[in-house]
């Protein structure tokens, strides 16, 4: 008994310690420049397209969802981007991100069914 309080009384104290640093929230650092987000969506796209993992209606959503991010971005610009602008775009590129990496993984392929897929023949 006296070994699951202690334990208990540790993991508390532990996670005590590590509640500031989540409570901190992104940290400078974490902060990536627009441009390197939108090299980095175009990239995962293309890889999607290149290994089938994408199909040819997920690609032209995410190409197209893509584009109006670009458009909304270039908006903001030509009066300069403010801090409430710089996070509406952060926040943009996070779901286009998340999207890019859903649409991946969701099983569909420009091949079908993952079972036809000439890299998963058995």
């Amino acid at each position: 008994m006296k070994r699951i309080i202690l334990s208990i009384a540790a993991a508390g104290a532990i996670a005590a310690s590590a509640a500031p640093a989540f409570a901190q929230g992104p940290r400078a650092s974490d902060w990536q420049p627009l441009s390197a987000r939108q090299s980095m969506i175009e990239r995962r796209i293309d890889q999607g397209v290149r290994s089938g993992q994408l199909t040819r209606r997920e690609t032209m959503g995410l190409r197209g969802a893509f584009q109006d991010l670009l458009r909304l971005e270039a908006r903001y610009e030509r009066g300069g981007l403010n801090y409430n602008e710089r996070v509406d775009l952060q926040r943009r590129y996070d779901g286009l991100s998340a999207r890019v990496r859903l649409e991946k993984h969701d099983g569909e392929s420009r091949y079908g069914d993952d079972r036809y897929h000439p890299a998963g023949r058995r």
